[in-house]
């Protein structure tokens, strides 16, 4: 039987039950049908949300447009404010809790790409004390890192007023180890922090199998 939200009594609606007694007092497929606002023809807002849900339990998959949009029920717009609702909460926990000390506290904000088809270089922002203030795809698809420019590196981390950067990349080939390519463009990043007074504190590179780290190698 379809549950639909007029159906429910007041006080035990999504959004008045997050106003009363906070989110964390909600299922996550309630917290799902606040983003969704309404089902669609033949399924309410919960089947949908419960079908959100399984979709990505099942297949294990980062949140992303296409998978939304693959379940019935979820058109464009909606699952595009899924996403900006999920990126948007992931920035904000960073910005609160990521403190990076060694190359491990790193790994938990980067891991994500591992296992990409295509090679993703990320930049990841950090104030004085080391807290990451963000963290951003600069690219995607390149054929190598030495397609990667200075420019669009650092123009997210200036806006941030970063004081450090740590930049990282997936090789989707498996293979953990540096290219010559890698090493030239993480030596151009280097000398565009100096001049820009934004330190470039390591290059990663991750696969499936694990992670190295340039500066540890010593060749930055």
């Amino acid at each position: 039987m379809r549950k639909r939200i007029r159906d429910i009594p007041n006080f035990d609606r999504p959004r008045e039950k997050l106003a009363a007694k906070g989110p964390e007092a909600l299922s996550d497929s309630e917290l799902l049908a606040i983003l969704l606002g309404s089902g669609v023809k033949g399924k309410d807002v919960f089947q949908v949300a419960r079908a959100i849900l399984r979709k990505l339990d099942r297949d294990k998959k980062k949140v992303d447009v296409k998978t939304l949009v693959s379940i019935e029920g979820v058109g464009f717009a909606k699952a595009c404010q899924i996403v900006a609702s999920f990126e948007f909460a992931r920035r904000r926990l960073l910005k609160e809790s990521t403190f990076v000390q060694k190359t491990e506290d790193i790994l938990p904000l980067i891991s994500y790409i591992a296992d990409k088809k295509q090679e993703h270089f990320l930049c990841i922002s950090l104030n004085g004390a080391n807290e990451v203030i963000g963290n951003r795809v600069v690219t995607v698809g390149l054929l190598n890192t030495n397609q990667v420019h200075p420019r669009e590196v650092f123009v997210d981390a200036i806006s941030d007023r970063a004081a450090s950067i740590i930049v990282a990349h997936n090789h989707p080939s498996g293979i953990l180890k540096p290219s010559p390519d890698d090493i030239v463009t993480t030596r151009q990043l280097v000398e565009a922090g100096k001049i820009l007074g934004i330190s470039v504190l390591d290059h990663i590179i991750v696969t499936k199998k694990g992670h190295l780290s340039l500066k540890e190698r010593g060749l930055m």
